[in-house]
């Protein structure tokens, strides 16, 4: 007893048996469960695509079915569309900066992607129907163009997979159209079980018509075809093959049974079979398989066969001719019930059974009918035509482009901020703008004329914003201005200017050719400073008994400046008009002084000749 493996039962003191349900294994010398469920598979195998991939990948029935799922195009959409719209949630939260940033870059390109909603955003009363292109209408534009682009795709999958429906026609038939019927079938019965071909009995003769009636004929089976029996894994697998079968009975019983062998007994615990037709060119084949355990009812309680009722697999035979595949012709297996014979449920009704040499045996009966009364016709008929197609087209696209603009109106009527979004970004890139041409037009004038000044000046007046975002030097202001201004100028004549030049003097800037012409005046000015009544004088004095003098120069003009959007071309152009007023006068003052020059020193000349002579 000790010596039984667990999950056993022991019988005539000595010998073991695995308990019901459990069958042995005989390389690891234990009883295991057998959980395998009563599943029933079947296929009408017609192949209706020419193409088809090696059937020795490992993997290819798992690919084949993942690929083909309408679900597939509907999770990879679902996934894109939720990638998008939270990628475009996040540059939300990015700030804008000058317009320079990496940010605003990505959110002012989707922007411009607002194709579908430019001119559907939030416009007030009586206001005329303007272009406009903001970042939630882009965001919105292409999460609808994603989830069109994914239900086309579902679409198209729709169409070439379910294109047509397959339609079945019923119609009697004679003995002539059943005889040809030509095809290649094979039966494969397994018995679930620790038992061996050995242990096989009776197998060999063939029961045709009805049995007890007149109409009854026992053949032997070798005129039906070749009929095997070999060990597998599983347990014995009686294999029946007839080539080219022509005439098929309506009605046919092939049995066997499995009987006790000295540490052997005939007990099973299910079985497997597999039945498959396949016609003459081997290009289609229709099969049914499956497992039995417990009956009809697929009940999954522990039960072992054993006994002396036999155990009933029916089958049906079902001609059918496809028509739309050049009237092809294939018999399709069907299995129809299972009667169990006798089953044990416990330990005790097994143990009993294994003890009484009268029930030690495992019939087997399998049973197949010809269903020669009826033959199907299958024909496939197409279900969409280019009208339809554009209707289900023109419907995708309307759902895609109205679930956005739903939640685009509703944005907008719930956030007045989101309502003038696309100013805020054009009114950024516009200053960006502004001061880039600011820059080239300072940089054109530096290199050009040689007057370092003016990047010297935009550098002091960062401080001070003017015209959206230019930096302007104030002309106007305190003493305090007007000493920084002071500076300035006299920073940059410092390559100009003599050393005998006191520091405190300034010449305006000027293009570097005509600084040589300013020297006479400028010792001119410094003679007059060293003599007379202004030698003592402080000097808010001296800059006040200058303002009276007639060769003062009067300070630039002062430029209107607007902060924000409110600057226009207008101010721009009047702006530009007074600084080209005061150039001129600085010109017609320039050419003066020239003159007033060149008179002094030809009357200096003459006198000095004079008085040498």
């Amino acid at each position: 007893m000790a010596s039984c493996p667990a999950n056993s039962i022991t019988y005539n003191g000595t010998l073991c048996a695995c308990a019901p349900g459990f069958v042995l294994d005989a390389v690891a010398r234990r009883c295991t469960l057998f959980v395998a469920n009563s599943t029933i598979t079947t296929d009408s195998g017609v192949d209706y695509y020419a193409f088809k991939l090696p059937k020795t990948l490992a993997e290819f029935d798992t690919i084949k079915k993942f690929t083909q799922s309408q679900a597939v195009f509907l999770e990879a959409t679902l996934v894109m569309l939720l990638s998008w719209l939270v990628f475009c949630l996040f540059l939300r939260f990015m700030k804008l900066g000058d317009g320079r940033g990496l940010w605003f870059n990505i959110r002012w390109c989707i922007s411009r992607l607002d194709v579908c909603f430019a001119t559907r955003h939030w416009l007030d009363d009586q206001k005329v129907v303007t272009k406009r292109k903001t970042e939630l209408g882009g965001a919105f534009s292409i999460a609808s163009w994603i989830l069109f682009i994914g239900l086309f795709a579902a679409l198209l999958y729709q169409i070439i997979s379910k294109r047509s429906i397959e339609v079945h026609n019923v119609r009697a038939t004679n003995g002539l159209e059943l005889t040809s019927f030509i095809n290649d079938m094979e039966f494969n019965i397994t018995t679930v079980s620790s038992m061996s071909c050995a242990n096989l009995r009776d197998l060999g003769n063939l029961v045709v018509g009805n049995p007890g009636f007149i109409d009854e004929r026992v053949v032997s089976l070798s005129t039906f075809g070749n009929y095997s029996c070999h060990n597998s894994s599983k347990g014995p697998t009686i294999a029946l093959k007839c080539q080219n079968c022509k005439a098929i009975h309506d009605h046919m019983y092939i049995s066997w049974k499995f009987v006790d062998l000295p540490n052997s007994p005939a007990t099973a615990v299910g079985f497997e079979f597999n039945l498959t037709s396949m016609d003459n060119a081997k290009k289609h084949m229709s099969f049914v398989n499956g497992t039995l355990k417990n009956g009809s009812a697929f009940d999954d309680g522990l039960v072992t066969f054993r006994g002396r009722e036999t155990n009933i697999m029916k089958f049906n035979l079902f001609p059918r001719i496809y028509r739309n595949l050049h009237d092809l012709k294939l018999i399709q297996p069907l299995f129809h019930e299972f009667l169990p014979g006798s089953v044990s449920r416990d330990t005790k009704q097994l143990q009993a059974s294994l003890e009484n040499s009268v029930d030690g045996l495992v019939n087997t009966t399998l049973y197949i009918n010809f269903l020669s009364d009826y033959v199907v016709e299958v024909e496939k008929e197409n279900i969409l035509g280019p009208v339809s197609f554009l209707a289900d087209l023109g419907g995708l696209y309307c759902i895609s482009i109205g679930i956005f603009f739903y939640l685009l109106v509703q944005c907008e009527y719930r956030i007045k901020k989101l309502r003038n979004e696309d100013s805020i970004l054009r009114a950024i890139r516009n200053r960006r703008k502004a001061q880039d041409h600011w820059d080239k037009l300072r940089k054109y004038v530096m290199y050009t004329y040689g007057c370092p000044t003016i990047d010297d000046n935009n550098n002091e007046s960062r401080n001070e914003s003017c015209c959206g975002g230019i930096m302007l030097h104030s002309v106007h202001g305190s003493g305090s201005s007007r000493k920084r201004r002071q500076r300035s100028r006299t920073g940059s004549l410092n390559l100009h200017k003599k050393p005998s030049v006191p520091a405190s003097k300034s010449l305006s800037c000027k293009p570097l050719g005509s600084t040589n012409d300013l020297k006479p005046q400028h010792e001119q000015m410094e003679k007059q400073k060293n003599v007379g009544p202004h030698k003592d004088l402080p000097q808010s004095q001296h800059q006040e008994s200058s303002i009276i003098d007639d060769n003062f120069i009067p300070p630039p003009p002062s430029l209107e400046c607007k902060s924000g959007s409110e600057m226009d071309i207008s101010d721009i152009q009047k702006n530009l008009k007074n600084l080209y007023e005061y150039n001129a006068m600085l010109r017609e003052k320039l050419l003066a002084t020239q003159s007033q020059l060149r008179s002094s020193s030809s009357k200096h000349t003459s006198q000095v000749e004079s008085n040498g002579t």
